[in-house]
C-alpha cells in the first residue's frame, strides 16, 4: 500500500474520539476558571498545613518563653513570636486546625439541617411547607451576630460548642436553596414515573431527587465555609470564641490588638489576618469555579 494511500484511508476513517462524560465535562469546565483553580491548590496546601501540623510545626505551639516574646521574623521563628514567646508560625499551624475544623463541622450540620427542611417543604408542600418555610423566615429575620453572641455568652464557649452553634445558626440559606430545588424537579419525570410505581417519598427524596439537586448545595457549602471562618474569626477576636491557650486563626488576632504590640510587632497580627483573607478568598474563588462548572448552560 502507498503513503498517499495510507493518509487517504485515516482520513476517511478517523480514529473514534472517546465520548464526553459528565466528569470530563465537569472538570474541562472548571479547569478554564484559573482563579478556582489556583484557589483550589492554595486550598490543598493549607488543609494539608494544618493537618500535618505536628510533624510540620518547629515549635511547640503553647510553649512560653518570655525570654523571646515578640521576637521578629528570623532564622529561629520564621514568623516571629507572639507576647509569650510562643512561636507564631506554630500556632498558625494548629490554629488553622481548629478553624478548618470548626468551619468543616459547621457546614456539614448546617447542610443536613437544611437539606432536611428544605426537601420536606419543596416536596410535600402546602401546608408543612408554609409552616417551615416561615419558621425559616423567622430565624433569618434575627440578626445572625446577635444571635451567635447570645448562644456563645449562654454556653462556655469551645470549638465543639461552635461547630452546634453555626450548624443551629447557618442552615437557613441551604433550606431555601434545596426548597427551590425541589419543587423545580419534584414535576419531572422520572419523579412522577416513581410515584406512580410507589415509591416510598423517603426514597423519591434522597435517592432521586436529591442527587439532581447536589449541584447548587455543593457550590452553597464551599462559599458558607467560607462565611464560617469569617464568624469564627470574629467571635474570637471578640473573646467568646477559642479560648487560649488554644490556638485559632481569631483569638491570634484577638491577642495581638494592644497598642504595644501592633507598635512592637506589627508582623504579629497581619500573619493570622492575610490567611484569614486568603483561605476566604480561595473558598469564594472554588466556590464560583464549581457554580460554573455544574451549570449546565455553560460552555
Amino acid at each position: 500500500m502507498s503513503t498517499n494511500s495510507a493518509i487517504d484511508e485515516l482520513e476517511l476513517n478517523p480514529k473514534p474520539q472517546k465520548p464526553d462524560t459528565l466528569t470530563r465535562i465537569f472538570f474541562r469546565k472548571f479547569f478554564k476558571n484559573k482563579l478556582a483553580v489556583i484557589g483550589a491548590i492554595i486550598l490543598l496546601i493549607i488543609i494539608l498545613m494544618a493537618i500535618f501540623a505536628p510533624l510540620i510545626a518547629p515549635h511547640n505551639h503553647e510553649l512560653v518563653k518570655m525570654g523571646d516574646k515578640l521576637k521578629p521574623p528570623g532564622k529561629e521563628y520564621w514568623l516571629g513570636t507572639d507576647r509569650f514567646g510562643r512561636d507564631i508560625f506554630s500556632r498558625l499551624l494548629f490554629g488553622g486546625r481548629i478553624s478548618l475544623l470548626v468551619a468543616f463541622g459547621s457546614v456539614a450540620g448546617a447542610l443536613i439541617i437544611g437539606t432536611t427542611i428544605g426537601a420536606l417543604a419543596g416536596y410535600y408542600g402546602g401546608i408543612l411547607d408554609a409552616i417551615l418555610m416561615r419558621f425559616v423566615d423567622i430565624v433569618i429575620s434575627i440578626p445572625s451576630l446577635f444571635l451567635l453572641i447570645t448562644i456563645v455568652t449562654i454556653f462556655q464557649p469551645g470549638w465543639d460548642k461552635l461547630i452546634y452553634i453555626f450548624a443551629l445558626t447557618s442552615w437557613t440559606s441551604t433550606a431555601r436553596l434545596v426548597r427551590g430545588e425541589f419543587l423545580s424537579l419534584r414535576t419531572r419525570e422520572f419523579v412522577l414515573a416513581s410515584r406512580t410505581i410507589g415509591t416510598r417519598a423517603s426514597k423519591i427524596i434522597f435517592s432521586h431527587i436529591l442527587p439532581n439537586a447536589m449541584g447548587p448545595i455543593i457550590v452553597a457549602a464551599t462559599l458558607l465555609v467560607g462565611g464560617v471562618i469569617l464568624s469564627e474569626a470574629a467571635l474570637s477576636y471578640l473573646g467568646l470564641g477559642i479560648q487560649p491557650p488554644t490556638p485559632s486563626w481569631g483569638n491570634m488576632l484577638q491577642d495581638a490588638q494592644s497598642i504595644t504590640v501592633l507598635i512592637r510587632a506589627p508582623w504579629y497580627p497581619t500573619f493570622p489576618g492575610l490567611l484569614i483573607l486568603i483561605t476566604v478568598l480561595c473558598f469564594n474563588f472554588v466556590g464560583d469555579g464549581l457554580r460554573d462548572a455544574l451549570d449546565p448552560k455553560g460552555d
